[in-house]
């Protein structure tokens, strides 16, 4: 489309010079003085109007040299003057207005001069040239007001596709702003109650052991759980506070990669047993370096999974399965709780956020009762780009 989109103007400049050209031969033929070098010369001045668009001055000048020599030998009347006319508007209307007037003042006089000799027409043949200046004069005015329009024209896109950048420059910094009102927030509100978390159960299991009492496996697991939510946290302020265009947190490529990735699978899983669930971790396949995106949503899948099943599935047992296939990493969590296949449950927030990150990735997500009893997450990521 785009070649025929090309060739589209240059077939259309072949055709008004072809039409062209059979006028003035047509005109030539019925002419008692034309003769065959005539006919050519009009011929020549006509196809010369195929530059007329992509170079107006060589086409002005071309046809504007041929019709003069039809003009002086034949005598063809205004018909030789359509030629230099179209010439003469395309050049106005590229900007060669002072070429195209010069153009047009020598054919006008090359006129007047062959045509004032005839002593019985006289008059007739100053209308003629009267007319002939009408023309002209028609002709650089329509194309000065198609020049101008064409100014216009480009302008106003010009200022849309300011507007459309400006519009888009507000909305990154509206974005922008955005996210740092969101940081600021999570700062003033979350970090402090975390911090108070975290301190109040290092002092708990400060005084266990200098009482010389056993600490609770649930305070370990809330005093791990703080710290670990107080560096995921940084690192995600750290994302909110980098700017979008490319700048990277201390964390790691995208800020959340260095605390929430696979390799601290066995930390998650750990923490999950201090809490009384009985989980097992199977990793199958050769394990290689994941893309940041497949190994923080892979971890976030998991995490989420196992939340899941503390809250929902008293005592039951959770198997985590981690799959390198050849082209995709299979993480699948699946319990023996008491999920049942016929009353499946509403989903929360933390299958709408598993479904998001897996359909970001171009993954797959199942998440449902099992038949036999219990819930099971299988989520398929693709190791190639996300889309």
């Amino acid at each position: 489309m785009r070649f025929l989109d090309g060739w589209r103007p240059l077939a259309q400049d072949g055709l008004l010079a072809a039409a062209m050209a059979v006028l003035l031969s047509v005109v030539m033929i019925y002419s008692p003085r034309a003769g065959a070098l005539d006919i050519a010369a009009g011929i020549a001045g006509s196809l010369a109007l195929v530059a007329w668009r992509r170079a107006p001055l060589v086409a002005l000048f071309a046809s504007t040299a041929f019709m003069l020599v039809i003009a002086a030998r034949t005598q063809p009347g205004p018909a030789a003057a359509y030629p230099v006319m179209i010439a003469v508007f395309a050049a106005v209307r590229a900007g060669h207005q002072v070429a195209a007037a010069l153009v047009s003042l020598a054919f006008l006089a090359a006129g007047v001069a062959v045509n004032l000799p005839g002593a019985d027409g006289t008059g007739q043949n100053l209308q003629s040239v009267a007319l002939l200046i009408g023309w002209f004069v028609a002709a650089g005015v329509a194309a000065t007001v198609t020049r101008h329009r064409q100014a216009y024209l480009e302008e106003a896109e010009q200022r849309a596709a300011e507007a459309e950048r400006t519009r888009e420059e507000a909305a990154l910094r509206r974005a922008g702003e955005e996210r740092l009102r969101i940081a600021r927030e999570l700062h003033d509100s979350l970090t402090h109650s975390i911090s108070v978390i975290k301190v109040q159960a290092g002092v708990a299991v400060h005084l266990a052991h200098r009482r010389g009492e056993d600490v609770p496996p649930a305070l370990v697991a809330i005093q791990e759980a703080s710290g670990d939510a107080m560096r995921e946290l940084r690192a995600t302020l750290e994302v909110l506070r980098d700017d979008p265009d490319g700048a990277e947190g201390s964390g790691g490529p995208d800020g959340e990669a260095a605390v929430s990735g696979l390799d601290r699978l066995d930390d998650l899983v750990e923490r999950a047993r201090s809490t009384g669930l009985r989980a097992t971790v199977t990793v199958s396949g050769t394990r290689r370096d994941l893309p940041s995106e497949v190994d923080r949503a892979a971890y976030r899948i998991v995490q989420e999974a196992l939340t899941n099943v503390s809250r929902h599935s008293g005592g039951a047992a959770a198997a985590v399965c981690v799959e390198y296939a050849g082209d995709a990493l299979v993480v699948q969590v699946e319990d023996d709780g008491k999920a049942d296949p016929d009353a499946p449950p509403v989903p929360g927030k933390g299958l709408l956020g598993m479904r998001e990150r897996v359909a970001a990735l171009g993954g797959r997500l199942r998440a449902e009762p099992r038949p036999e009893g219990g819930f099971t997450v299988r989520a398929e990521l693709p190791l190639e780009e996300a889309p």
